[in-house]
């Protein structure tokens, strides 16, 4: 019943997109109503320097936007165009033909942008681009200073002063870390967080290779650190999801939230009087490197039925330049990957410094191409790794068989 319900609401979608177009208007589809006052600045100076194109702003619930598009596209429909996700988000879209290339002849702007954000958006198979990326988010830890500051203690560096700091905050009444294990997407970030300066650059360059794989020790001993911080999270944490430990850091009851850079703009929506600070994970030891975790969140597409082609290609051509992305950064508090881009904020000026040495946000960037994607595979051997039911050489067994199913440097010969 519930298909049969998203499958209506596309179709009555199609239907009034085909009502509503006229000659000079172009539609922008996205999941982020959030972010409906901010692009309609931004598409406001895109109609000053463009009189005749006129861009309409279409949201839809985000639960329901993968398949609201996958039934408008295979119907010749659509937005003209399309907020997209990257990697393997984007992939099942660009390799069913929906989507229109973006060649560097069409898009000359895609010289604004970094390898990596391109790559994010690139058709394996073809190793074109589909989609002109809009922002990067960096995985870290957030601080209440507030609460620091009346404890008396300041961040730790390594993880030894972690847990030293954990345990000392605990005892003092304050919940450490406001993190649970409730919402399963979370849990992949949290365990990214932690993870990746245990792992290093070099066990993602093996991993990748195929010399490498989840059952290695090094990432073994890494899933066994996280067990180590299970007391430092909320009572019952196995039951806590995102919105109540986002609440409790921003409340003051914890001290630290373990998330992404795109929390920022909410949690100063949430809390305007908040003093908070992002920083990176602790390190193994002292002198060794902590890296945040970092991955890029979609992109701009071209919808490739589209009857505004030429129309279409010079909003997302807009989209590109150094003028959307500083205006863009400033009024969404993200990150844009444009070269040379202002950042004002000093919040995300230093997110932005931090990702000069980020380590990639591995499930996302790699493993979400095929089912089960390693992100769904970590999320539950996370959930049975806190819970105490699975032992880390578990868990690492289990995502290892997993993606073997299609990952073939992990098949055996």
């Amino acid at each position: 019943m519930r298909g049969a319900k998203l499958t209506l609401a596309a179709m009555g979608v199609l239907g009034l997109a085909t009502a509503q177009a006229r000659a000079g208007d172009i539609t922008f589809w996205t999941w982020r109503q959030e972010d409906k006052a901010a692009y309609t600045d931004l598409f406001n100076d895109f109609t000053k320097a463009n009189p005749d194109i006129h861009v309409k702003f279409e949201a839809f619930a985000p639960e329901n936007y993968a398949t609201i598009v996958s039934t408008a596209l295979a119907g010749g429909r659509g937005g003209d165009v399309l907020h997209t996700r990257a990697y393997g988000g984007l992939e099942a879209f660009a390799k069913s033909g929906y989507l229109m290339p973006l060649d560097p002849a069409k898009v000359p702007e895609l010289a604004n942008l970094p390898a990596d954000a391109l790559a994010a958006e690139t058709l394996r198979s073809d190793g074109r681009v589909y989609s002109l990326p809009f922002a990067s988010q960096t995985l870290g830890i957030f601080v209440n200073k507030e609460v620091f500051e009346k404890a008396g203690m300041t961040p730790a560096k390594t993880w030894d002063e972690f847990l030293a700091l954990c345990k000392a905050l605990k005892a003092k009444g304050i919940t450490p870390i406001a993190n649970g294990m409730a919402t399963a997407w979370m849990d992949e970030v949290f365990a990214s967080v932690f993870l990746n300066p245990f792992l290093g650059p070099d066990f993602v360059a093996d991993l990748t290779s195929g010399k490498a794989t989840f059952e290695d020790p090094r990432y073994i001993a890494a899933l066994g650190h996280l067990t180590e911080l299970k007391d430092y999270l909320p009572t019952n944490f196995t039951g806590v999801d995102y919105a109540t430990g986002q609440q409790l850091f921003l409340s003051g009851r914890a001290a630290m939230f373990v998330g992404g850079s795109f929390e920022i703009a909410n949690f100063r929506k949430q809390n305007p009087k908040l003093a908070m600070d992002f920083i990176p994970p602790p390190a193994p030891k002292a002198g060794d490197p902590a890296p945040v975790s970092k991955f890029f969140d979609g992109g701009y597409a071209v919808n490739a039925k589209t009857p505004s082609q030429a129309d279409s290609l010079k909003l997302v051509r807009f989209m590109g330049t150094k003028e959307f992305g500083d205006k863009f950064s400033a009024l969404l508090g993200n990150i844009s990957p444009i070269k040379g881009v202002r950042i004002d904020d000093p919040m995300l000026a230093k997110v932005s410094g931090l990702n000069a040495t980020a380590m990639p946000y591995i499930m996302a960037v790699y493993f979400r191409y095929e089912t089960p994607t390693g992100s769904e595979l970590l999320q539950n051997g996370m959930q049975k790794l806190m819970a105490g039911t699975q032992t880390p050489a578990q868990v690492g067994a289990d995502l290892t068989q997993g993606v073997s199913r299609y990952y073939a440097p992990f098949q055996k010969k």
